[in-house]
């Protein structure tokens, strides 16, 4: 199958929006816009329950009307049919962790929802990697679910994190795609029962722990040289996934000793402009880092500070733990990630 490869890392300023040079499409605000949501998430059944915040009884609907708004240009508009006849024939591909699910599911929904009549497709999993496909079209649009992109062995003495070793999950079907879109960081800060790795390893050396930065840079770097080694550029599009900030502390986005706000709990307007953390992500400059040494060129797609503005875009107590398992992580459908995917769009229709 001819096939298109996006590894998500996309530097956003490498790209031009309608022809708009040198228009950091990262750099803007949140509009409210009557004609939003892209999409109603009741239309389409596949999506997880835990990201229909509404199917799950969230009461406010202002959050769905929010487009992001570069401010030195304007972003495309998102066309699936565009996409199926750009695509046919070929596949996109996510792979990382659950966040990387949130933005396969949207773009899934973003592409069904906008055709008339609603084409067909099914949707097949098989361990860690599901496919929805649109048969009429040939196309598919992959997940496979690998939350550190490096190995983790099960071993006599536990489970031993590789940091030098490249996870072997689907690795074949990473250079069958003609776009490939990696994401990994949320994993990383897992500690206790949630964590899935008992020892780490680097070369010969073993550690009970490390710094989490560390290791991630590690893994960051061998996933960066598999790429270097083993990617065709002409045949495959690399994007890496730039970090998805999460909203569980308040203390994040308010300096005001006023505010009531403790997480993401009952928050329901974006942040203005300009409200961004002063200081880069840690973990997106090392991303940053990384992308800057490859000898192949892979493109970050940049939606950190846009997403850090949307405090009001993650279920909260309307994901599928309700008001037991509060998430300030993940983000509802629709909402932040269908932007995610308008700068996919814009990425791979400007290239």
């Amino acid at each position: 199958m001819n096939t298109v490869l996006v590894l998500m890392l996309f530097v956003v300023s490498a790209y031009q929006v309608h022809n708009t040079a040198g228009c950091d499409v990262s750099n803007g605000s949140w509009v409210y816009d009557d004609s939003y949501p892209l999409y109603n998430a009741s239309s389409c059944s596949f999506i997880l329950k835990a990201f229909d915040c509404v199917g799950n009884g969230r009461p406010d609907k202002d959050y769905l009307k929010y487009r992001w708004q570069p401010f030195e240009c304007n972003l495309p508009t998102f066309n699936g049919t565009d996409i199926l006849m750009r695509f046919k024939g070929k596949s996109i591909m996510f792979v990382g962790d659950s966040l990387s699910s949130n933005q396969w599911q949207s773009l899934a929904c973003m592409v069904y929802t906008s055709i008339t009549p609603q084409p067909n497709y099914t949707l097949f999993r098989q361990g860690e990697l599901s496919t929805f496909a649109f048969p009429e079209y040939n196309v598919q649009l992959l997940f496979s679910r690998n939350p550190l992109l490096v190995d983790v062995v099960s071993t006599k003495v536990g489970r031993v994190l590789k940091l030098d070793s490249i996870s072997l999950e689907n690795q074949k079907l990473w250079n069958e795609t003609s776009v490939v879109i990696f994401d990994t960081w949320h994993w990383w800060l897992h500690v206790g029962r949630k964590q899935p790795w008992d020892l780490i390893q680097v070369g010969n050396q073993t550690y009970e722990d490390m710094d989490r930065l560390v290791a991630y840079e590690k893994a960051l770097n061998t996933w960066a040289k598999w790429v270097d080694s083993n990617v065709d550029l002409a045949k495959t599009k690399v994007f890496f996934q730039g970090v998805s900030p999460d909203h569980q502390n308040a203390s994040d986005w308010t300096l005001n000793p006023k505010s009531e706000a403790m997480n993401c709990t009952a928050e329901s307007e974006p942040l203005p402009a300009g409200s961004e953390n002063p200081s880069a992500h840690p973990a997106e400059q090392v991303a940053e880092k990384v992308l800057r040494s490859m000898l192949k060129p892979a493109s970050l797609l940049n939606v950190t500070t846009l997403s850090h503005l949307r405090k009001d875009g993650h279920p909260s107590v309307y994901g599928l733990g309700g008001s037991r398992g509060l998430d300030c992580t993940h983000w509802c459908l629709s909402g932040v990630p269908d932007t995610w995917n308008v700068l996919l769009y814009a990425a791979l229709t400007e290239s």
